[in-house]
């Protein structure tokens, strides 16, 4: 039994249409804040994503096309090189390019000093280059526009001179760029390069880790809302700049457990580097592999010995090509499969890497060609036909 009366129409209500001072009025003014440079969605799951100062490492890194936000890298170096050190000056270098907050742990000013100075964009760097060759195919002219590794996440599709999509007010604006290009024999002149933080290596009365971490984070607490922050921590745990007790198990992990949560928060946008010596730390301790664990990424270099011979058969696919200065080995990569973003593809492929001045480039590996026998060369006479008999089929 309904008690609902019928035969009553419905009432029109009250008038909707929102007034001067309605708290319903239409926000017609409010327009959704730009992003921040350097940030850009990541073409996989799009997670907020920034450079890391190299587009093929940037393109190496699970197909996000750079480093996402909340994230670290770990980057192990075998040897007495410092390639891992030049690949943290262009990571620092990008971050104040684009007017981040760079923090800077265990090293004085003067590492602020030798970052690279700025050439260009990367993709107008990749454009010399090309005009420089001057020899491309003839015949597969239609492929030029086709992207390379290197060249960023969909390179082909995406042209330096692109605009971004019109805003609000009718206008048109250039796309900002994502990377840039670094020339290590120069040196980086940016009214932001007085922004970075230097968190030195202090004593205290508490541990040195855990006062590093409470410094890093007062700094981060203390900037702006919606600041974009990059951590740089040279050469972790070297014995000439840490004390020997910070190496201990109960000392790192702790730090590198806070310094996760800190990057994970959802309330700041963080990404860290950091650089860990193999020759003083193997990767078969299980220091370092509780270490591998608590990075998003980790990442090995093993450069090549310094010797003629190494170079020559190291394995430049053409002559025109410079031979690379080691290998590089992914082993694990900002991958989260629970969220299904990112691919593991590049994890176990033959990488190889070589740093010029002004970019570090990886590509795959190849073995040049194999050259014939030179045994049976020196055996065989010059100008003298082989016999009949000696021919085999």
């Amino acid at each position: 039994m309904s008690f609902r009366k019928r035969n009553i129409g419905l009432s029109t209500g009250t008038d909707r249409t929102p007034t001067a001072n309605s708290p319903m009025q239409p926000q017609r003014a409010f327009q959704q804040p730009p992003p921040h440079p350097g940030v850009r969605p990541s073409p996989d799951d799009g997670r907020p994503t920034t450079s890391t100062g190299s587009p093929s490492l940037d393109n190496l890194l699970a197909g996000h096309g750079g480093l996402p936000i909340g994230k670290t890298l770990l980057v192990e170096e075998n040897g007495t090189t410092d390639f891992a050190g030049a690949l943290l000056r262009y990571y620092a270098a990008e971050g104040v390019v684009q007017d981040q907050k760079v923090h800077v742990i265990g090293m004085p000013e003067q590492w602020g000093r030798t970052l690279p100075g700025l050439v260009g964009t990367a993709e107008a760097a990749d454009d010399k280059s090309d005009k420089r060759k001057g020899d491309r195919m003839k015949i597969a002219w239609r492929y030029e526009r086709l992207g390379e590794f290197g060249a960023g996440v969909a390179g082909a599709r995406a042209n330096p001179g692109d605009q971004s999509p019109a805003s609000p007010d009718g206008n048109v604006h250039k796309q900002a760029a994502f990377c840039h290009a670094f020339d290590l024999t120069k040196r980086l002149t940016h009214p932001s390069i007085s922004n970075i933080t230097y968190v030195p290596l202090m004593p205290t009365n508490e541990p040195l880790l855990v006062s590093i971490f409470k410094r890093l984070q007062a700094n981060i607490a203390s900037s702006p809302p919606n600041t974009v922050h990059r951590i740089v921590i040279p050469s972790f745990l070297n014995p000439t700049l840490y004390p020997p007790d910070v190496c201990e198990p109960e000392n790192v992990l702790p730090f590198l457990h806070s310094l996760r949560a800190l990057t994970n928060s959802p309330s700041s946008r963080i990404t860290a580097m950091m650089t860990l010596p193999l020759s003083l730390f193997s990767r078969s301790s299980g220091l370092v592999r509780w270490m591998e664990i608590l990075c998003d990424g980790v990442i090995e270099l093993c450069p090549f010995p310094h010797s003629a011979d190494a170079l020559s058969t190291s394995g430049a696919a053409t002559s025109h090509e410079e031979p690379p200065q080691g290998m590089l080995k992914t082993h694990k990569l900002p991958v989260l499969h629970e969220r299904g973003g990112g691919s593991d593809q590049n994890l176990g492929q033959d990488w190889a890497f070589n740093l010029s001045r002004k970019k570090f480039e990886i590509k795959p590996f190849s073995l040049p060609p194999a050259e014939g026998d030179q045994e049976a060369q020196q055996s065989a006479q010059p100008n003298k036909m082989p016999k009949k008999e000696d021919l085999e089929f």
